[in-house]
């Protein structure tokens, strides 16, 4: 079933580090605060290597956890922009 406009994996990522600094987190994670923030702020996507970094600090979620979380919100937002106009190969 599709998720009606699903959340940034950052705005999920903000419950998971409730009551943390973003300073004190990306410092955890070996990233800069900037890159953090980012992502925080749904201005950035979760990448694979900050997935495995996610796992790494969080270890009750798995990286395919983060990665699917991303590529639902990536999807949903694509969908709701004009088509491309290509004709299907098969039809």
């Amino acid at each position: 079933m599709k998720m009606y406009n699903p959340a940034h994996p950052g705005k999920v990522l903000r419950e998971y580090i409730d009551g943390y600094s973003v300073t004190e987190i990306a410092a955890k994670l070996g990233v800069t605060r900037v890159a953090l923030s980012r992502i925080l702020n749904a201005k950035a996507a979760i990448t694979p290597e900050m997935a495995m970094r996610l796992y790494e600090l969080l270890p009750n979620t798995t990286p395919q956890f983060w990665l699917n979380m991303q590529a639902n919100y990536d999807t949903w937002q694509w969908e709701q922009r004009p088509r491309f106009g290509i004709e299907p190969l098969f039809s």
